[in-house]
């Protein structure tokens, strides 16, 4: 199932990443090129909702598409992000917490799907969180100016980005306690 719909859909995020993160180089004025951003990355994030959902309804879910989703979401964040810490709206500390945290938590699944204890790092509550603050936080920085007339979006992507920061710390923290036991069972003999 290499090209399903939700699958096309999965490729084309992470094809479009680079055009996300070109807009910014391309010299078109810096609102424009605010809101361009913004609206790919709202877009590339509901992608993100549609093809899991077409997966169910359209009987197409697939293996392949479950490992290549979350890559995805990870490319288009990591990117995200980065592009952000160049444009100094969100603060390198926030990001290198971010993207260490996917690494880590991706290493910790793969090293505990190997081992068959795949469940004990099942996707939480905790992670669905850090994840739509992190979704609402990153459109915020990229737009960074005032939306109808009240909303400061980069004071509020700010704030946002800090409390993604620290769901992350605390469901990474969460996974690795929930996988300890099978880390003592394999390590500690």
């Amino acid at each position: 199932m290499f090209f399903t719909i939700p699958t096309i859909l999965t490729w084309t995020r992470i094809v479009a990443i680079p055009l996300l993160v070109g807009i910014f180089y391309i010299g078109l004025p810096l609102e424009l090129q605010n809101t361009v951003a913004t609206v790919m990355f709202v877009v590339f994030a509901l992608t993100d909702w549609l093809d899991g959902f077409l997966a169910r309804k359209l009987n197409q879910a697939s293996s392949f598409g479950a490992f290549l989703d979350p890559v995805a979401d990870k490319f288009l964040v990591c990117a995200s992000l980065l592009v952000l810490v160049h444009l100094k709206r969100a603060d390198v500390f926030v990001a290198l917490i971010i993207i260490g945290r996917e690494i880590a938590i991706s290493a910790l699944r793969e090293w505990m799907a190997q081992i068959g204890a795949s469940k004990s790092v099942a996707v939480h509550m905790l992670g669905k969180v850090k994840t739509t603050v992190q979704m609402i936080a990153i459109p915020f920085l990229l737009y960074d100016g005032v939306l109808f007339g009240a909303i400061d979006t980069g004071e509020w992507g700010t704030v946002l980005i800090w409390v993604s920061a620290i769901l992350t710390v605390w469901s990474m923290i969460y996974y690795l306690r929930k996988a300890l036991p099978e880390i003592r069972k394999r390590v500690v003999k």
